[in-house]
């Protein structure tokens, strides 16, 4: 049986995102993520930091929510902008691998399959990994998470970005 979450607060491209979820275990449950007050969470099962927000958009500590749009890159310019961030004071971001990506995607959940309380303002689309595909050597592999699924996209596209880094 299925249920409905509307995350009325939860404003993206001027309209309601509406997830929808099913009565499954939780890949990525609240209680596995430590969340930070500078826009920061833990996931204290895989060790990664992840940005609250998604690249490009700012997070308001008063309110604990994300501002701004998230930008989309293509993956050479995602993988300068992560050797070049600094938020929350941190010099060490990257962008995730697949499997650090997989790690954060919730597959009780589509539209979007990740858990909104971790990550805010999540887009349904697609987010960059630093995996490269081997054929054809100019894609790399993302994940939708309007449903959790990963592809290959050409590295010229313009996807989004959600950085990572090892928690010390």
């Amino acid at each position: 049986m299925k249920y409905l979450i509307i995350t009325s607060a939860l404003l993206f491209s001027g309209s309601v995102m509406a997830q929808t979820c099913y009565s499954l275990p939780q890949s990525t449950p609240l209680e596995r993520f430590e969340i930070k007050l500078d826009g920061t969470v833990v996931d204290t099962q895989t060790g990664l930091m992840w940005q609250r927000c998604s690249y490009g958009q700012s997070f308001d500590a008063d309110t604990q929510t994300c501002t701004g749009s998230a930008q989309q890159l293509t993956w050479q310019q995602a993988l300068q902008s992560a050797q070049t961030d600094s938020f929350a004071q941190y010099d060490d971001w990257h962008l995730p691998n697949a499997k650090e990506l997989a790690s954060i995607v919730e597959h009780n959940c589509v539209e979007p399959s990740i858990n909104l309380s971790v990550f805010l303002s999540a887009s349904n689309d697609n987010y960059w990994s630093s995996t490269s595909a081997i054929t054809p050597a100019n894609h790399a592999w993302v994940y939708e998470f309007y449903s959790g699924k990963n592809s290959l996209h050409d590295k010229t596209s313009d996807v989004f970005v959600r950085l990572v880094r090892f928690q010390q």
